[in-house]
């Protein structure tokens, strides 16, 4: 096996609930020896516990200490993990790091060469920087919830925590690019995200679409904003999705349905005759799609080379012979739950993909390993459990 890409790297991972910990195993999955720094109570966050679904597919490939960041040889142990370290990430609220005495500037004392991760709800400072974030009040700050939805429907959350899982891949990117730019100043460097920016930044041609254009993005439903027909459309037995955006597909669609006229139907003919006239239009050809299966017209849609799918459940997801082959499940063993499948990663490389090495570790783990590796003697380290700082 060829060596995993990020496996030079030590990240100590202070994280919790959900956005710093899916940076965090973006990492991990690519090879960094991610220590992931718990309370010695053990309180992630994270509804479910410890042995949840979720718990266990955002925590893979860590190893776990236990330390008592309140106690003054807590942060000394902290210290002297960061002083071997090339990464930190903290999703603390932003005045809490510094009440603790591990903001970005006392952390640099330490370790020069730190690249220092900070997710917040909102931003490190501004406004609203004291204000506790979470996933849902971004989406709907962050202007989501506003285009989600049926027409008229009123707001609408979207059903995967968008904001923390972007806030995340976003903060992952910046900690890449950091570790790129040390390699020629020698010097870390303070990488900054927040679901709020990370939302607004997700919503792409929707944003740009105001601040371009002017216009305030309505709710659209199924129905694509502006590529025209693109829907839910049913079937015989079922739905399925059909994206026909540009002239060419739209005319390739009316030949699929047998149905040229409505390439030639002056209400049809053109992109702002189909925006203008969508529901008319949308009603003509599910006309004709409820005439035959949803397999019979993603196949026969997908070999004219009209983008067609079908519309899943998650066991249905799984179960696809294309996300078999993309592996997007992989399995793990764990202690308590033995094997198990986990997401998989959306990206692979050709030489040096990801590895899934170990499950998600217990509480304290691999305390008394870590503490070894940074030169805590056994007698030292007996002395840290009796007085608690440790577990």
């Amino acid at each position: 096996m060829n060596k995993l890409p990020l496996s030079r790297f030590k990240v100590v991972d202070l994280t919790r609930v959900r956005a710093g910990p899916t940076c965090a195993r973006q990492l991990a999955d690519w090879g960094a020896d991610v220590v992931k720094v718990e309370s010695v109570g053990g309180d992630d966050g994270l509804g479910g516990g410890r042995e949840s679904p979720d718990f266990q597919n955002l925590h893979r490939n860590k190893r776990s200490i236990a330390i008592d960041l309140k106690s003054a040889k807590g942060i000394e142990i902290l210290k002297r993990l960061v002083k071997n370290a090339d990464v930190l990430v903290e999703n603390y609220r932003p005045d809490v790091k510094y009440r603790l005495g591990i903001d970005y500037e006392a952390m640099k004392a330490v370790n020069p060469r730190l690249v220092y991760a900070s997710i917040s709800g909102f931003g490190e400072t501004g406004p609203y920087r004291d204000r506790p974030g979470f996933d849902q009040i971004a989406q709907g700050m962050g202007g989501l919830m506003s285009i989600t939805g049926l027409p008229g429907q009123g707001p609408v959350r979207v059903g995967i925590p968008v904001a923390d899982l972007t806030a995340g891949i976003f903060a992952a990117m910046g900690v890449l690019i950091a570790l790129l730019e040390r390699e020629e100043s020698g010097e870390g460097q303070w990488v900054q995200s927040s679901l709020l920016a990370s939302q607004i930044a997700m919503l792409d041609f929707q944003a740009a679409r105001w601040l371009i254009g002017h216009e305030v993005p309505p709710q659209a439903g199924n129905n694509h904003p502006t590529g025209i027909p693109t829907g839910v459309f049913k079937t015989k037995d079922g739905a399925i999705n059909i994206a026909s955006a540009g002239q060419a597909i739209y005319v390739r669609l009316c030949e699929a349905l047998a149905a040229p006229q409505l390439a030639t139907d002056p209400r049809f003919a053109k992109a702002p005759d189909r925006l203008n006239n969508r529901d008319a239009l949308n009603a003509a050809i599910e006309a004709i799609t409820l005439t035959k299966t949803s397999v019979q017209w993603i196949e026969l849609l997908n070999d004219k080379g009209v983008p067609s799918g079908p519309i899943y459940k998650m066991d249905e997801v799984f179960a696809d012979p294309q996300v078999k082959h993309l592996r997007m499940a992989r399995p793990v063993t764990s202690k308590k739950r033995g094997t198990m499948e986990v997401v998989g990663q959306a990206v692979n490389l050709s030489r040096t993909p990801w590895e899934l090495r170990m499950a998600t570790p217990e509480h304290g783990e691999h305390t008394d390993m870590v503490l070894a590796e940074v030169g805590y003697s056994a007698d030292d380290i007996a002395a840290l459990r009796q007085d608690k700082v440790v577990s």
